[in-house]
């Protein structure tokens, strides 16, 4: 990616920058990136980074007032940024619902969590600013990309004729992107189309006598999503998935290796079925109990490589930040463009929310008989744990952000050693207090753990965010408040949206909803499991050993493939993670979106717009994400308003294949006609 913007940063014009209007609509644009965000989360494990979209948006509504500037769109695209951030705190928070903890989402509790974890993430990135984005050569993709889009469409830059069209247009791909993929969605809820297509076989004795199975979900959402994760990552999915469903599902559902296991006296899922079960139960039964314990070893042991390798550079960036600070004491002057939020009131918020997450954790332990007799022991060992995990974290996902790019970056992986070091810590407090291991301990290492994830995320999101801003000479301090009123506009949002799909749908391993179609919500069924596991002391390590071999095999196999091609070829190992851990259907049609951004850009790549052509593509796949997203989350209200788990079907259940095929179909034309689309509108830019 260019870093077209750094090269001549716009420093003239009025200095409108951080406005009323700009709070507004930031956070009106935060509650829909908000929205969309937490459906594609609790659907794929997965969310996107909505700076590029929100930045379009902004530059659109803002151009109607003579006087706005590009540091006001920043403004804007900041607070919708990180609201929508904000969203990847469903990792952790439905874990609460699936260990019987909460039946539902109590709002206070909820949005404290969010805003305390979420303020303490941009407190402790502030101090980290200097070094990982104004000092350290990191490419900060998304962050260079949306100020592009920023100088390009912008008053406080010089426009042409073709930036203002350009502007117009990435609006337009942007709306009709949702409007298709909500359009979509509604006719499969209407039952006209089907939403997945699924096989399942069992195999010949010749290859072991398994069963397997495939599948892909015609959901545009995740073929936007699948577009903006890009190629390698997309192959490094399939790679997982293979591995899953093409080895160890078969190899797992064999007779001779059940019978095997049997005799071992190692646990077997498939020896509980009844004799001659059908192959998609034996297969998903399989995958859902021990595949994916598996997966989850093979993200553990890449989360802890990720944070190996940036072990160097990190320590290297810190140092750097604290040589800095000590010049600024030395009576630096500093220009406007390096002046953050002073350390005074960085210290002082940073203690407001350590004595509120106090209060709250305190509160949580004496309002449960189980915990209340250790409530002083529990706290200082949460505050203690927040401190410094916290910082850890926001330093570590910090750097993978302007590494890799804040949609790449692992927080998730962040997120499962988080759990797993809670879980391993509150066993030291069972220990101590002499209490049982019942919900309300696991319940405590998840609401730790939420805090802590909630400083990760916007850590991740914040810094990206900031070096948007060095790119457009946009002002620190203004620009970290946007980033703090940009947590509040999401924590708001969050357990209303989290309420409203929990009692429409419900998630996997929680009560059922309505419509009974629980959102698989992968990472907090994960973390829920491992909290679960670790202070039950039934976890099956087994399989996540087993996991964390075949990980070490997939690191090994990037590293030669990387040094073999020089750096052109890569096997991200989270991401092969990843695909083992997703449902086949889902990692197939990320992997389709993948493939066909990658067609995509290569077709434009020689031509004049290319430039053009690729920041199209991106706004079109968000587009295609937030339509449906929001069209599901609507649904979700229509289903609880009404009670009915079908509300707009237009046709009775059955007609399996002529929905699929008809669906199939009208899929694949779309996802032609819209990148044709697209790429004639950019071409007119």
């Amino acid at each position: 990616m260019t870093d077209t913007a750094a090269k001549a940063p716009p420093t003239t014009g009025k200095r409108i920058e951080l406005t009323l209007r700009a709070l507004v609509l930031g956070c009106l644009l935060a509650v829909v990136f908000t929205a969309a965000n937490t459906y594609l989360g609790l659907k794929v494990g997965l969310t996107f980074a909505s700076a590029i979209p929100a930045a379009v948006i902004s530059m659109a509504i803002l151009r109607m007032f003579k006087d706005s500037t590009i540091w006001e769109n920043m403004t804007v695209q900041t607070v919708a940024s990180v609201g929508g951030a904000m969203s990847s705190i469903i990792f952790v928070l439905p874990g609460l619902v699936m260990v019987g903890w909460w039946l539902e989402f109590p709002f206070w509790e909820s949005v404290l969590i969010c805003v305390f974890g979420g303020v303490l993430g941009v407190t402790f990135s502030i101090p980290l600013r200097r070094a990982l984005v104004v000092e350290a050569n990191l490419p900060y993709p998304e962050g260079v990309a949306a100020a592009e889009v920023l100088t390009v469409g912008s008053r406080g830059a010089e426009q042409t004729e073709s930036a203002v069209r350009e502007n117009a247009s990435g609006l337009w791909v942007v709306i009709t992107g949702a409007v298709v993929s909500a359009g979509y969605a509604l006719l499969v809820a209407g039952r006209v189309f089907a939403g997945e297509a699924a096989r399942f076989i069992k195999l010949p004795a010749t290859l072991g006598g398994g069963a397997t199975g495939m599948g892909f979900s015609m959901q545009f959402a995740l073929l936007g999503a699948g577009h903006l994760i890009g190629l390698a990552v997309g192959l490094a999915q399939l790679f997982g998935l293979i591995l899953a469903w093409g080895i160890a599902v078969p190899i797992l559902t064999a007779p001779d290796t059940i019978a095997w296991m049997t005799a071992n006296g190692i646990p077997s899922i498939a020896a509980g079925l009844p004799a001659g079960a059908p192959a998609e139960e034996l297969a998903g039964t399989v995958w859902g109990e021990e595949v994916r314990l598996m997966g989850a070893g093979v993200i553990g042991v890449a989360a802890i490589w990720t944070l190996i390798k940036l072990a160097g550079p990190l320590i290297t960036g810190l140092t750097s930040a604290l040589a800095a600070n000590r010049r600024r004491q030395g009576g630096e002057v500093l220009d406007r463009t390096e002046q953050d939020i002073p350390i005074n009131i960085v210290a002082g918020l940073s203690v407001v929310c350590l004595v509120g997450i106090g209060g709250l954790l305190a509160w949580l332990a004496q309002g449960n008989p189980t915990l209340a007799g250790s409530t002083a022991l529990l706290v200082g060992g949460g505050l203690i744990y927040v401190i410094f995990i916290g910082f850890a974290v926001a330093a570590i996902c910090g750097y993978m952000a302007g590494l890799i790019g804040s949609s790449n970056s692992p927080v998730s992986g962040v997120g499962i050693l988080a759990i797993v070091i809670a879980s391993v810590l509150m066993l030291g407090v069972l220990a101590l207090a002499g209490l049982p291991a019942d919900p309300s301990v696991i319940a405590f290492a998840l609401i730790v753990t939420a805090i802590v994830f909630a400083v990760a995320v916007i850590a991740n999101d914040n810094l990206q965010d900031l070096k948007t801003g060095q790119l457009v000479a946009a002002t620190p301090w203004r620009q970290q408040t946007a980033l703090i009123v940009g947590v509040f506009a999401g924590a708001l949002v969050i357990p209303l949206i989290l309420n409203l799909l929990n009692t429409a749908f419900g998630f996997a391993g929680g009560p059922a909803g309505i419509a009974d179609e629980p959102l698989a919500a992968p990472q907090a069924t994960l973390i829920s499991a491992l909290a679960r596991g670790v202070i039950g002391g039934d976890l099956r390590w087994d399989l996540i050993g087993l996991g964390a071999v075949i990980g070490v095999v997939v690191i090994l196999l990037d590293v030669v493939l990387s040094r073999a091609t020089r750096g052109k070829m890569k096997l991200p190992p989270l991401a092969v993670g990843i695909g083992f851990y997703l449902p086949a259907a889902v990692t197939t049609m990320l992997v389709v979106g993948a493939v066909c951004g990658w067609i995509y850009d290569k077709a434009i790549k020689t031509t004049r717009f290319a430039d053009v052509g690729r920041r199209m593509g991106v706004l079109l796949a968000s587009g295609l994400i937030v339509g449906e997203s929001l069209f599901l989350v609507m649904t979700a209200g229509v289903i609880v308003g009404t009670r009915n788990d079908a509300p707009f079907a237009m046709l009775p259940e059955g007609s399996t294949w002529p929905a699929m095929t008809a669906g199939i179909a009208v899929f694949v034309v779309l996802t032609l006609a819209l990148y044709a689309w697209v790429r004639s509108r950019s071409a007119r830019v």
